[in-house]
Order: structure tokens, then sequence, then C-alpha cells
């Protein structure tokens, strides 16, 4: 039995081999080591320390477990009758998602008690499967009084708030991470049973139910499917999912379906459940070829980075349906920019660039990553933002957990997955899409390559690869130039460099300078690399000024700070001496770069510059005081309690508040 157990594994990833996959091939996480101590090392080791075994307390107290233990007794006709089911019809997807993220971390720091205890969460979820697969604690506790957003049978408000086939996306992701992770398939046999369900009941085709996601994140799960099982129908059902939204009765923005999604050219709605499909698309569309998808998937990215996306990499602009706003509406007091939302725009980038190759894509996976997603999660990896504002007044600050858990669940799974995203290859060419000190091994033409970086990055701009073995012989490193570097910080004109600076960089081979021209963003060099030589990076990392298209309203006359990757705000503990709403930026600010702050054991960077600081004095007359201005970056806000913060600093009056 051990033996066939064994065959299946492997026959499984040979038939993955023979699955339509992405033009570009991600180097999957179980191949990228981070140092710990480096600055992803922090991360991780926080959500190993904290954040997962937090989630995992909160899905015993919290009921998840309890959930899927009473449908098991259902199951074996035990009266459930009197079960009133509470909570939200997606609590399911919390198990899900931390078992995600612990399994991410399995790769990362093996621990037989993480996997024992993954292994008996594992057996109350398998309980709770019906016979023919179909997995939804919400129904099955009580298939006579479900969940009240559950509807009397299987699918009738999925496109409502049954959130069925969203529990299916997060079950298929966890399960395919538990199986990269530890090579068994108890979970992904779990999640293949529910797919192979929602493939009979839910389609085109007479005695089908024919619905759409009601919150989307099945088209992007089962299209990975596809990928790791070379089954088509999965990719097919995703398919499906897609091209039949804006065709059923429920014609809305809110969830995206106000018409097909190849005729859609502008991101609306929930910005979580717009992220989501956007990411489905793009998989469609690079596992397909589809031109209609494509071109559709296309038009959405420019319009976003183009016109609703934050600095942060946020987006998301308005808590009425933690929605997109209009075209420029980019509120800071109130913005949105929900952590989940985030992510999703990490997902869809990630994908656009393995279908398009363009370093545009990862220009703002990375912005995304270092300040929109980081900043929702405390640097201990127990408190969180819900929406991840540019402005404070004082009355926001981190919370431990959240009834509606979905963002801190999110981070669980992750933050551990960001090995992940480093490198991506494509015949004989390697990808290094990201920054940080670790190890990886990679398969170049079915041979091995390890390489290594060693950078303090993001807190400066060198970079050391040494490549410490190659099998492959002779081959190309795709290294990626920022394009912060290039002197733009986002892919459009949104938003741009207002100092005049000009940054650079520079790239050496074994000590001797090299010249190439760029190819898409990206430094190519290709030679027959020997084990011991050393690629060295260096990126000018400059304090930036940032300003926004004058069409963003909430931001004229003022600008945003930003070093490297890292976007900076001012915020109270560290400029006690006066009111931030009434500083005035220099016209011509210089930086004086701190290594003297640490938060939480983590040493961070700050920046200092010179301001005016405004008021009326006694006889009503204005009056500015030059104050000293200390800036951190955004990541790191409100860990030192509530107060005033902001991103977005007046450099003129026109944007300028005074204190009465």
């Amino acid at each position: 039995m051990k033996r066939l157990s064994l065959f299946f594994s492997h026959f499984s990833f040979f038939i993955s081999a023979l699955a339509q996959q992405y033009p570009i091939s991600p180097v999957p996480f179980t191949s990228v080591s981070i140092e710990q101590g480096s600055f992803w090392g922090q991360r991780l080791q926080a959500s190993r320390d904290v954040t997962i075994p937090l989630a995992f307390s909160k899905c015993e107290s919290e009921g998840r477990y309890r959930n899927f233990e009473i449908a098991a007794k259902q199951l074996k006709g035990e009266d459930t009758s009197d079960v009133k089911v509470g909570g939200y019809s997606f609590d399911d997807t919390d198990v899900y998602k931390t078992i995600e993220g612990a399994s991410y971390l399995l790769q990362t720091y093996p621990n037989k008690k993480l996997k024992a205890y993954i292994d008996s969460v594992l057996a109350i979820v398998a309980s709770a499967q019906e016979a023919d697969g179909y997995l939804y604690t919400a129904r099955t506790m009580n298939p006579k009084h479900p969940h009240d957003w559950s509807g009397p049978k299987r699918w009738v408000r999925e496109e409502n708030d049954s959130h069925e086939l969203y529990n299916l996306g997060h079950m298929v992701e966890a399960a395919i991470a538990h199986y990269q992770a530890t090579g068994e398939r108890t979970f992904l046999d779990i999640a293949i049973r529910y797919a192979d369900c929602v493939c009979r009941e839910v389609g085109p085709n007479a005695g089908q139910a024919r619905v759409v996601p009601g919150h989307q994140i099945p088209e992007m799960a089962l299209a990975k499917l596809y990928t790791v099982t070379g089954n088509k129908k999965y990719l097919d059902e995703a398919k499906f999912l897609l091209d039949y939204r804006g065709k059923t009765t429920i014609v809305h923005d809110y969830s995206q379906a106000h018409k097909p999604v190849i005729e859609q050219d502008e991101a609306v709605g929930h910005a979580v459940r717009a992220a989501y499909m956007y990411s489905g698309m793009a998989d469609v569309a690079a596992l397909t070829g589809d031109s209609a998808y494509i071109r559709a998937i296309d038009r959405i990215w420019e319009n976003i980075v183009g016109k609703k996306m934050y600095i942060t990499g946020g987006i998301g602009s308005t808590s009425a349906g933690e929605a997109f706003g209009a075209n420029y509406e980019l509120p800071n007091l109130t913005a949105y920019c929900e952590t989940c939302a985030a992510i999703g725009n990490v997902y869809m980038n990630h994908r656009l660039f393995l279908l398009h190759g363009d370093s545009k894509y990862y220009d703002v996976v990375e912005r995304t990553m270092f300040n929109g997603i980081i900043s929702g999660m405390s640097l201990d990896g127990g408190g969180f933002f819900y929406p991840n504002p540019l402005e404070s007044r004082g009355d926001y600050e981190r919370k431990p957990w959240f009834g509606c858990a979905c963002c801190p669940s999110n981070l669980c799974r992750f933050i551990p997955s960001v090995p992940g995203y480093f490198y991506q290859t494509k015949g004989r060419d390697v990808y290094v899409n990201l920054y940080g000190s670790g190890t990886a091994t990679l398969k170049v033409n079915g041979k091995d390559v390890v390489l290594r970086q060693e950078t303090n990055y993001p807190w400066e701009g060198d970079i050391t690869m040494t490549i410490d073995k190659n099998k492959a012989g002779d081959f190309g490193l795709r290294i990626r130039i920022p394009g912060w570097v290039q002197g733009k910080p986002v892919p459009s004109d949104l938003y741009s460099y207002a100092d005049g600076k000009k940054t650079g960089f520079t790239i050496k081979v074994n000590g001797g300078s090299l010249y190439p021209e760029l190819d898409h963003g990206y430094f190519y060099i290709k030679r027959k690399w020997k084990k011991g030589d050393r690629v060295e990076i260096h990126f000018d990392m400059e304090p930036r000024l940032v300003v926004a298209n004058e069409k963003v309203e909430a931001d004229r006359g003022r600008v945003a700070i930003e070093r490297g990757p890292l976007v900076y705000c001012a915020e109270w503990p560290d400029n006690l001496d006066f009111d931030l709403g009434s500083i005035l930026l220099n016209q011509k600010p210089t930086f004086e770069i701190k290594n003297s702050l640490s938060i939480v054991h983590c040493p961070l960077i700050t920046l200092e510059t010179d301001a005016q600081l405004l008021s009326f004095d006694d006889n009503g007359k204005l009056a500015t005081k030059d104050v000293r201005l200390t800036l951190i970056p955004y990541y790191a806000w409100n860990h030192r309690g509530p107060g005033r913060m902001i991103v977005w600093l007046p450099q003129q009056l026109r944007a300028a508040s005074v204190a009465l």
C-alpha cells in the first residue's frame, strides 16, 4: 500500500508536467529558503512564533473545529436538529487558510509537532465531508435549518452570500500548499473530492446549477488544481465560472457581475472579490492563451495602476462595499485598502508577470508587499489591520483578531508563502525578481542550479548573488531593475518623482562591470556560470519625493516620501513637540538617514528633514516655527499607541492646515 501511495504521488507530479503551464514558471516555495534574521526572515519567524499559533487557537476558541465535528455527527446519523448555525458561512476558510500558512512554514521550519497538529485537524475536516464530496459545514451541521445565508439547498444562494464555492477555493489553495510541503495527499484528496462535486453539479449543462461565485477565488484555485493534477476539467470549470459571469440573474458591479468578464475594462466593486477574479482571469489567459481574456485583464490592470492604486499598493478606496471608487478617487483618511485586497493585488500582478514577463508587474508586487500588505500585521505577528488608511487622527489601531477573520487568516497564508515569489524560470533563463538573503535551488533545463543572495535589502541597495552550484552549463540571469531605481515609482503616470534626482545602478560579475541595455526592465547576463561566480548589484537608494497625478484631489499640494521600495510616514511618537496636522514640508527638503529606531526588536531606518509648523499668533497672524520632522516606514506605524499619522505631507499652502 505504501508503494502504491508513493506511485500515485509521483504520478501526480508527472501529470502536472504534461499540463499546459504558464509561459514563465514560478519557482515554488519549497525550493527557496530565506535567511533567518533578514527582513523577510523576521516576518516568517513572527508568523511561526505568533501568527499561526494564534490563528489555530482562534479556530479552537471560536468554534471553527466544532463546526466540522457537529457536521460529522450529523453525517453519522446523530440528531443535530437543535444546532443553531451561527457565525459566518465562510468560517471554514479560517481553518483552510491557517493550514495553508502552516504548510508553507513546514518547509521553512520543519516541525513534527506542527505537522502532527495539522494532521489531527485534517482528520476533523475529512470527517465532515459528505459522501459525494460536498464539504460545507454551514449546511451539513443542520441540513433542515442551515446558516441563514445558505439557502434551502445547495448553490441556490451562491451568488448572494452562501460562499460554498468560496470555501472550495480556499480549501483547494490550502490543500495544494500542504501537498507541495509534505508530499502527502491527505488534504489534496479531500479538496479534489469537493472540486469533483462542484464540477458535476455546477455548470452550463442540463441539471447543473448555472451559478457563479458570489465571492470569487475558486476560479484561481481550480486553475491551480489543473496545473497540479493535469486534469483539464478543473480549468474548464474555472473558465465556466468566469465566462458565465454577467449572464445570471445577479447583475451588479459589487461582485463584478455587471457584464461578461471579457467586456470589462475598469476595476469596480468589492476590491477583494475583484482582485481574486482578475487573478483567475490572468490564470485562464495564461493557461489557455485566450486572446479575449488577455486583452480584458490587460485593460483592467491599466485602469488599476493608472487610476485606482494607492502609493502603498493598496486598492479599494471606499468603505461603502469595501470597494474601488471612481477613477482617481483615492482619499487618505478614509482609505479602505483592505489587507486582503492588497494580497489580491499581488496575486494578480504575479500571474500577469508569469503571462507577460515584464518587470512592471513585479514593481507593483514589490511595492504592495513592502507597504500595503505587511502594514496589515504588527511586527510581532499578533495584531492586525482590516483597512490600511494612509492618514490617521488617532482613532485607529490594530486589533488582536476580528469576528470576520479574513484578513488575519489571509496574512497567515500569505506571509509564509513569500519565498515562492522570489524567482521564476523560462527555458534557460532565471528571473530574479525580489531581493533578500537566502538560497534557492532551481531547475534550469532540468538541471540543478543553486543561487545564494546576501543583502540588507530593503535598507541598503547592495545585493551579492553567488552561484553555489551549477549543473546546467550556460544560462541567463534576468535581474529586475526596480522602477524606483529607473525614476518611475509605478508603471503609469499616477505617481511620479518630483525632486529631480537621478538614481542608477551598477552590476559587476566577478569584479568586472557590465553595461547591457535593459530588456523589459531586466538586466540580462548569459554565460557559462561556474561555482563561486559572484554578481554584485548596487541600486542607488535615496529618499525621494513623490507627487500624485493632479486628478487625485486628495493629494494635491502634497508629497509622499519613499526610499527604495519603502513608503514613509510621519507618526506622533517621533514628533511629540508639534501637531502633525499643521506642518508644511520645505519646498526643497533634504533628508538625514538615521538608524536609531527599533520597534518590537526590529531595527528601522528612519528619515529626518526640516519642516515648518503653522499656527496663528495672539494677534491672529499666521506664524511659522522651524521643526525637525521624523519619518518611519509606513508598515511600522501604530506600534506605540494610537495617534496622528500621515503619508501625504503638505508642501503647498493650499494643502496645509493651521492649528488654532
